[in-house]
């Protein structure tokens, strides 16, 4: 199964998202192989979504997934969808980990979880790794391999494969505004405390959903879109920073434009020049030597051959999204449905990506 899948995140649970180990144990004993044996249970603390963990039989390890604690938003976290992809897709796509089970019995967990193979690497998030340091063109070859690991993922014969049912790419765009802008409703209407609704980018939001629905540009053929493609959900191998071992975290893996995917990188890509605010709660690390924007989308467009002349809406779509998922998790947290304090910043995080997208679209 490999070694350590961002083994530095790999730490005890947290007391308020522990499982009922004996009764997952009791469930895996016969389905997974190896299961028979004592099951030890770990947790992945990097993530800020779905929760992750570590199941550890001695001669055989796993990775679970499962839906984060409290309401979560219709066809959100959607341990089904993941399943389904990651059931077919590692043939076609190798960095894809493989499932191997859905348990859709929330007797066991209290919610739909899957268990897939554990992969080994390094995940870059905020800090670069020390694994990397002494390769001074280490963030040049992460970007190049980034990018290159999407063009592969948008040529995949997801039909082949038999994916063609996975989503309606007709009107996607239509839907990707249209929906996210009702989640965000949904905030609203949930927000009754004065001092959150107060922090909710309001205004901005609206004006956004304007933009977007009136600018709509015009899709080409379909692909697969993994819909949360970014830094931190690929892993890079542990002494190579040009190779990427795995893409993470397929719950919301669709069918659609592909250039949606490129409007997420472009959203949680980081820059040095970025302003503050645009940068607030930047997910990758602040080095001038991760290519810019503009040069992922060079790069992108020489790969595949795809128009990119739109692509500046498809980066204020990704801000737009990301500003509604940070108000999901931080209402969360405000309603004490998540203890989990790295999200006690999303106030004032949120509000920055809603005034960046904003400049962008004007």
């Amino acid at each position: 199964m490999g070694e350590a899948i961002a083994d530095a995140e790999v730490g005890e649970v947290r007391a308020d998202e522990r499982l009922d180990e004996a009764r997952l144990a009791d469930y895996l004993r016969g389905r997974l192989e190896g299961a028979d044996r004592k099951l030890t249970v770990k947790q992945f603390h990097g993530g800020r979504a779905n929760l992750t963990y570590l199941l550890d039989f001695g001669a055989q390890q796993y990775v679970l997934r499962r839906p984060p604690l409290g309401p979560v938003a219709p066809s959100a976290h959607d341990m089904r969808r993941e399943y389904k992809v990651l059931s077919v897709l590692h043939p076609a796509y190798p960095p894809a980990p493989q499932a191997f089970l859905l348990c859709t019995d929330q007797a066991v967990l209290g919610a739909d979880f899957l268990v897939m193979e554990r992969r080994s690497g390094q995940v870059v998030r905020r800090e670069f790794p020390q694994a990397f340091e002494k390769q001074v063109d280490a963030p040049q070859r992460m970007s190049a391999a980034v990018m290159a690991a999407l063009v592969q993922l948008q040529d995949v014969d997801y039909e082949a494969i038999g994916l063609s049912d996975l989503g309606r790419p007709e009107g996607y765009l239509e839907r990707q505004v249209s929906g996210w802008y009702r989640r965000w409703q949904r905030v609203l209407a949930l927000s009754e405390d004065d001092d959150l609704w107060a922090e909710l980018p309001s205004r901005e939001m609206a004006e956004l959903q304007d933009w977007l629905a009136r600018n709509l540009p015009a899709s080409g053929p379909p692909t697969l879109v993994h819909s949360d493609f970014k830094l931190d959900n690929v892993m890079f191998a542990a002494d190579d920073p040009g190779s990427i071992t795995a893409v993470l975290d397929w719950d919301m893996c669709t069918l659609g434009d592909p250039l949606a995917d490129v409007g997420t990188l472009l959203t949680y890509w980081t820059e040095v020049s970025d302003s503050a605010r645009r940068s607030t709660g930047r997910m990758m690390p602040l080095d001038e030597r991760f290519w810019q924007r503009e040069e992922l989308l060079h790069r992108y467009a020489h790969l595949c051959g795809r128009d990119i002349s739109q692509a500046h809406y498809y980066h204020v779509l990704g801000l737009f999204r990301l500003v509604v998922v940070a108000a999901q998790i931080y209402l969360r947290y405000r309603l004490g449905q998540t203890k989990d304090d790295r999200f006690a910043t999303y106030g004032p995080e949120m509000a920055g990506w809603a005034e960046a997208a904003v400049a962008m679209a004007k």
